[in-house]
């Protein structure tokens, strides 16, 4: 079976947020959930996060966006992550988050 690049970045998302001891899940789209929702939504010390995995040059949807933006306005973290981001995941999460508690 062919790994898609997009199924690749999901991939390594999802063992850095293990790694750092994350509770997430992907959540079910198209027909039977709500689109536009991030292909990673979870938890970490408290705070929520959404994750839309993008691969090359990858762009979100108009309801993407909205989706993204809604978790912000909510207070949670909405990242847009593709191949470029993924060096620098791990600590740009630990780093939210350090601010998320400073801000709290």
């Amino acid at each position: 079976m062919a790994t898609t690049p997009e199924a690749k970045v999901k991939a390594v998302v999802k063992k850095i947020l293990d790694e750092l001891g994350a509770y997430h899940f992907s959540p079910v789209t198209g027909g039977y959930g709500k689109s536009g929702v991030p292909d990673i939504c979870g938890c970490l010390n408290g705070y929520f996060f959404g994750i839309e995995c993008k691969a090359g040059k990858g762009k979100t949807t108009a309801l993407q966006e909205r989706e993204l933006k809604r978790i912000s306005t909510a207070g949670g973290c909405a990242l847009v992550v593709n191949e470029a981001g993924l060096g620098t995941l791990k600590e740009d999460l630990q780093r939210l988050l350090k601010n998320w508690r400073e801000d709290a």
